[in-house]
């Protein structure tokens, strides 16, 4: 701290003091990443798949391109407030860092492998930075943004899920198809326009003009001679089994055909001089 000469103010080194702390945090990063290379036995980065740093209080981490081949990487319960150090883990898949005090995501793009990101419980207020950090990862498949000042945006699900087609599980509830439906016709109104125009297969006009005249459908009249009940035979019958048998008759007729194997000769009846050959005959039946 030091005095102004024409003033009584005082001036704070402020980029001095975040020098420090940045100084003083990465060697804490750097023996968590020692120590937990030990306790897997890795010698060569290359061999590194996995980093478990999570609940280390850390508030900075040391760049870990190092790890080329790094897929799993926990930063969850922390104090970090960015992500520089993950500009060039390409093959990284899984992503924690769910928990701490992020509050950009700058850089995220450059891991384009990534299925599973969890970025709850964080410092994200701008939803459109966010997105388009995240709206060219096509593997992303689960993403988590719930507790995070972005997340009270009225229509925040509907919103992600327009920018991340691909995106199957989001704030650890399943995407539904009604939600995909419903994000078109807020978001994609071009693409609702075409869809509703679509009936039977066919493109349809579906706009609708107001000064068109409304054409009415013509109306079939029914034949003069037309009675409703005249089709219905009213013939009374003595006999009840009469009434069925006339009725039997006026239904449609549906027939089998078979062949009668009665009278089909076998094998050893072919080459019997003695027993007569005759053609076969067909069976038919007949219901009604």
């Amino acid at each position: 701290m030091s005095r102004n000469r024409n003033s009584s103010s005082f001036v704070f080194p402020c980029t001095k003091v975040r020098k420090v702390s940045v100084e003083n945090a990465l060697p804490s990063s750097l023996k968590a990443v020692e120590d937990q290379l030990k306790i897997c036995g890795h010698k060569r980065d290359i061999d590194v798949l996995e980093l478990f740093l999570s609940k280390k209080e850390l508030t900075e981490v040391i760049d870990l391109s190092r790890f080329k081949k790094l897929r799993y990487l926990w930063l969850h319960h922390n104090k970090l407030h960015g992500i520089s150090f993950l500009t060039r883990n390409y093959c990284l898949t899984e992503l924690y860092l769910n928990n701490n005090a992020i509050f950009e995501i700058e850089g995220l793009h450059n891991l384009p492998s990534l299925n599973i990101l969890l970025l709850h419980h964080n410092e994200l207020t701008n939803i459109d930075a966010t997105m388009k950090e995240l709206k060219g990862m096509q593997n992303l498949r689960s993403l988590s943004l719930y507790q995070n000042p972005l997340s009270q945006y009225n229509l925040y699900r509907l919103y992600i899920i327009f920018h991340l087609p691909g995106l199957e599980l989001l704030d650890r509830k399943q995407i539904t198809e009604k939600e995909r439906r419903y994000m078109i016709t807020i978001f994609d109104h071009k693409k609702a326009h075409v869809i509703q125009s679509v009936a039977f297969g066919k493109r349809v006009d579906a706009s609708w003009n107001p000064k068109l005249p409304i054409k009415q459908k013509r109306v079939k009249k029914p034949p003069s001679d037309f009675a409703f009940g005249d089709n219905v035979d009213k013939t009374l019958f003595d006999d009840p089994e009469d009434a069925v048998f006339v009725r039997s008759t006026k239904r449609s007729l549906m027939t089998f055909t078979s062949m009668n194997w009665n009278t089909v000769l076998t094998r050893s009846e072919k080459y019997d001089q003695k027993k007569k050959s005759s053609a076969a005959e067909m069976l038919m039946i007949s219901l009604r």
